[in-house]
């Protein structure tokens, strides 16, 4: 599916004032089934009103359409939620951020992004590990599927590249080019073409797990020899950038 940005562009603009807004989910990882939902991920800026007065606001939004028969989920954060977000340890959040797919961004996008390097830390090693443990559980189950499968790699690999390099990187072609995985490429044929849901056979778990398991062990060494520090470095700089963006943003939402 051919993604239609105008169309996307609308739908974020149906709420608060986006800060920013990209393409996260399967059209960010490069393996979209033709029927696949566009996940629109990003963050807003509550008007001051809001946020002054003792109700406390809905931090969180969540719009949902059909557009050209094509599911679009617009879930998004308010600035000071999704700051909070970065500063603890969210690979979710990260991956929005520097996703390549931009929908909706500009000057304050860019400005987030270079503060959010300060925010790539080691300690990201316990998001994918345990996003990896969540998808071994479902691997272990006989309906276990080859979207579960690609899912289970694309955790492990960005976890791996990201406390290697310090770089975020979902995209699972990139990776796989990176980190060659035998059977890859035939994965992922099978989900592009729509065949995402079935189930894999026994001897297609017992040829991969000996992979995943390799895989784990390198997020294990990756992290405890990953040169990224402890901790955010630039928790002050985000700390300005929202009372900026709510000042600025804020008084036109």
């Amino acid at each position: 599916m051919e993604l239609n940005y105008p169309m996307l562009q609308a739908v974020v603009q149906r709420g608060p004032a986006p800060l920013f807004a990209t393409i996260s989910g399967a059209h960010l990882y490069r393996f979209p089934s033709p029927d696949s939902d566009v996940d629109l991920r990003g963050t807003f800026v509550l008007p001051l009103d809001a946020v002054l007065r003792l109700r406390e606001p809905e931090e969180t939004i969540t719009v949902t359409q059909i557009q050209a028969g094509t599911e679009v989920d617009w879930v998004a954060h308010d600035i000071h939620k999704f700051a909070r977000l970065m500063l603890k340890r969210n690979g979710y959040v990260l991956e929005q951020l520097f996703s390549p797919l931009v929908v909706f961004g500009g000057e304050w996008l860019d400005e987030l992004r270079v503060i959010g390097r300060g925010c790539i830390i080691r300690h990201l090693y316990h998001h994918y590990r345990g996003f990896a443990h969540t998808q071994f559980g479902l691997l272990a189950k006989p309906t276990a599927t080859v979207k579960e499968l690609l899912y289970a790699f694309r955790v492990l690999l960005t976890g791996i590249y990201v406390l290697e390099t310090g770089k975020i990187e979902a995209n699972l072609r990139k990776l796989n080019e990176h980190y060659r995985q035998p059977g890859m490429d035939e994965l992922l044929a099978r989900k592009l073409s729509g065949a995402e849901h079935g189930a894999l056979a026994p001897h297609e778990m017992a040829h991969h797990q000996p992979q995943l398991d390799r895989l784990v062990q390198r997020l294990e060494e990756a992290f405890e020899h990953s040169p990224l520090p402890d901790e955010p470095s630039t928790y002050q700089q985000l700390d300005d950038f929202v009372v900026r963006a709510r000042l600025s943003l804020g008084q036109h939402a």
